[in-house]
């Protein structure tokens, strides 16, 4: 009766004692059945001495029989360890052989065989004998145990890589279901314990080509320069992209107006937007532009197309847009333009995002120093007009104007008129003789 252990170094085959350890085979493989070892860590590993497994929280403190398995799944209760069974005859005097663990008897729970298992590393161990029981032997996969041993470990034995159970497979099972046991549909996918080591499938020493490793550094340095972006006010968001349906064009002649690249762009699609961008001061055109198609395909047959084109006497240079400057509602400071405003949805170059508000019906073309609220108030004439913030203020200045228009009396003055109404007042009063 045999077990095949697919471990994450190789394959290793146990042939168990069946009819001398009939209860500790058992145990064995209806734990193996509902998958307690899968993915099970070998958790102690001492060079030319023994490999131990078995336990799901690999600490060396877990682990329970089946029946103790299949009573806690039913809620009720049953010993964790059974009797362990020691035959004088089965020793470890060969390399593979596979002995159950046996736990010593802790706060009056009585010890004996639970789940964990070991397999020996060497000849010869002596030691060993008449205090674990041996149940099997490895009859193939010898050099997964050597492979096992060589593994490097920490001071408690525990390898820095893990060494994992991937699954058991029963090749033959002579012993019927326990009453109560119920297999599981699949095995586990997550290890059972919270290890932080080298995961089994991980090669701490592998390394990419020099191409994929200079992306990945690519991608770090940009990601941490839009970072830093964002923090000084630059960026709305770190990963803000720009919008995948707008040209950039270059070394356009000054003479170059927004209508007259429009009309030539306008045969690969409908375009949203034209501008070229001006000096704010002078006017002048910057010579570059960005055009804003309907649909990326658009903009795609134009990046195409145009591509060291004559306009105006010069060779321009077609682009996808890498600006976010739309953000801003504008794509420059002209003037002449002004604001635009945003008819369409989206922020950041992305239609499922909104701009945050912090007041309803809030726009970020309004006066920011203000609330933006209207107002609606009648006029002299009877008839209704907006009163906004800066009507408000201008009214507010007539008014003020107009108080100072009017002189106030002097201070000297109204002195002296108290001083005369006294006085006349004294003269008024009849003395007392």
């Amino acid at each position: 009766m045999s077990v095949l252990f697919e471990t994450s170094l190789g394959d290793i085959v146990v042939d168990l004692e069946v009819d001398q350890c009939p209860r500790t085979c058992e145990n064995f493989l209806k734990l193996s059945k509902v998958y307690y070892y899968n993915l099970n860590a070998f958790f102690n590993v001492s060079k030319d001495f023994l490999a131990q497994a078995g336990d799901p929280t690999a600490t060396g403190t877990g682990g329970e029989s089946i029946w103790s398995y299949i009573s806690s799944s039913d809620d009720k209760k049953a010993a964790r360890y059974f009797t362990p069974e020691i035959v004088p005859k089965l020793k470890h005097t060969q390399k593979g052989t596979v002995s159950m663990a046996i736990a010593p008897s802790v706060n009056g729970e009585k010890g004996g065989c639970g789940s964990q298992f070991f397999i020996t590393l060497g000849d010869n161990i002596d030691y060993l004998d008449g205090k674990h029981a041996v149940f099997g032997h490895v009859v193939e996969g010898l050099g997964t145990l050597d492979k096992l041993n060589d593994v490097f470990t920490d001071q408690d034995g525990r390898p820095f890589k893990d060494v994992r159970i991937r699954h058991v497979v029963i090749l033959d099972d002579p012993f019927p279901d326990p009453p109560g046991l119920i297999q599981p549909p699949s095995s586990p996918t997550r290890p059972p314990d919270n290890s932080t080591r080298i995961a089994e499938d991980e090669d701490p020493l592998a390394t990419l080509p020099e191409e994929e490793e200079e992306r990945i550094r690519r991608e770090k340095a940009a990601a941490a320069s839009a970072l830093t972006l964002e923090m000084v006010g630059d960026l709305p968001f770190a990963n803000v992209r720009p919008p995948e349906n707008v040209v950039f064009v270059c070394k356009l002649n000054p003479v170059t107006r927004d209508e007259d690249l429009e009309l030539i762009f306008s045969r690969f699609g409908t375009i949203m937007s034209c501008q070229v961008i001006r000096d704010k001061k002078t006017g002048d055109s910057l010579q570059y532009a960005f055009i804003e198609f309907d649909k990326r395909d658009e903009a795609e047959q134009a990046y195409f197309k145009m591509q060291n084109v004559l306009v105006d006497d010069r060779r321009i240079w077609v682009d996808f847009s890498q600006s976010v400057a739309r953000l801003n509602t504008s794509w420059s400071n002209n003037p002449k333009m002004g604001m635009r405003s945003k008819e369409r949805g989206g922020f950041g170059g992305r239609d499922d995002l909104e701009e945050t508000r912090r007041y309803r019906g809030g726009n970020r073309s309004d006066d920011r120093s203000g609330y933006g609220m209207v107002f609606e108030v009648p006029d002299e004439r009877g008839t209704s007009r907006h009163h906004s913030r800066h009507d408000r203020e201008r009214d507010h200045t007539r008014d003020r104007k107009r108080r100072r228009s009017i002189s106030p009396v002097p201070h000297n003055r109204s002195r002296e008129r108290r001083r005369n109404s006294r006085d006349r007042h004294s003269r008024e009063r009849p003395s007392r003789r």
